[in-house]
């Protein structure tokens, strides 16, 4: 069968060819994970470099891990002097298909809220595979969550006020975490953010197979990402929901969830079948696929017409979930 791709929204092609011959420069396989950790690496500045001289502080903690692992190494981030009284919180988790990346890879995300709506933020360092197998990265990104909503008033936020947040591998480590804390009656979050969340193992949709070969993260690039996460376990019976967010048989009693994809990329149809099964839970979802969107489009082009339309969306959703507002 012949899988036609959707075509790529013309404003963002500049974008897409930008951010491939910055990060997508050698074919992510099993042999070469590392050498694309180190192109990660050399695109992602130190912390105090992303931060410049803005007004924000930021902080390291090395915080309980799951039981009989290492410590998680967390960066807060939040306005200078500290945030004001009420303040909402969001707990970050990266991307990077689960075995790429650093907390600080998106944290400039935390940075311009911190900014602009006096936030508390949170980004988690998690345990990469292939060396650290699935459940290690979900437990780490749980336990960071639980340290965060447990220090609320040290942190200086609201905890009734605190999202979990993440795009790609972290779309899909928010849904672990939220279907964690829901099974565990762990803290409950205000809501979760699922930007093109990284969630079936299977690799089995009509989108998964439109895009191999071509544009970002391609389905060859999720194959590499699942086998290094779930060796000889993955497509079989044997998935945790926590490791494999599409696997859970229940989608109840989650958080209200905001999912976002882009129609132009592998992770298409399994994002809109997670939000059709969280409604027929009678659960709050809301889902906005965009037209021409290849994987993370409106980080690689801002200013493209449909780049602004998804980040006032979000915003839409995040100021009334947290019920957040300008700083004046």
């Amino acid at each position: 069968m012949s899988y036609i791709p959707v075509p790529y929204d013309p404003e963002l092609e500049e974008g897409l060819a930008a951010f491939l011959a910055m990060v997508e420069t050698v074919p992510l396989r099993a042999d070469t994970i590392i050498r694309n950790r180190e192109i990660f690496a050399a695109i992602t500045p130190p912390m105090a470099e992303i931060v410049g001289d803005r007004a924000v502080e930021w902080w390291d903690v090395d915080v309980p891990g799951p039981e009989g692992a290492p410590d998680v190494t967390v960066t807060v981030v939040r306005p200078k002097g500290g945030p004001r009284p009420g303040a909402a919180g969001i707990y970050e988790i990266h991307g990077g298909g689960m075995i790429l990346g650093t907390r600080f890879f998106g944290i400039e995300g935390l940075i311009q809220s911190a900014l602009e709506y006096g936030t508390v933020g949170v980004s988690v360092e998690y345990r990469l595979a292939p060396e650290n197998p699935a459940p290690a990265a979900a437990e780490d990104c749980y336990a960071g969550f639980v340290w965060m909503a447990e220090h609320a008033r040290e942190l200086g936020f609201d905890p009734r006020r605190l999202l979990v947040s993440g795009f790609s591998a972290g779309g899909g480590l928010t849904a672990a975490v939220g279907i964690m804390a829901r099974d565990r009656r762990g803290p409950a979050a205000a809501g979760l953010y699922m930007g093109a969340p990284m969630i079936d193992d299977r690799n089995t949709t009509v989108s998964s197979r439109q895009y191999d070969g071509i544009g970002a993260w391609d389905r060859n690039n999720n194959d590499t990402g699942w086998d290094a996460l779930l060796g000889d376990r993955r497509g079989t019976g044997d998935v945790l929901p926590h490791e494999v967010p599409a696997r859970a048989a229940d989608l109840s009693g989650l958080p209200p969830v905001y999912v976002e994809v882009g129609a132009a990329e592998v992770f298409r149809d399994e994002a809109v079948e997670f939000a059709g099964r969280v409604w027929a839970t009678g659960g709050q979802a809301e889902l906005h696929v965009w037209a021409g969107g290849y994987h993370g489009f409106s980080g690689s082009a801002p200013g493209a017409r449909v780049s602004r339309a998804a980040a006032d969306a979000k915003l839409s959703w995040l100021r009334r979930i947290l019920a957040i507002s300008p700083i004046r």
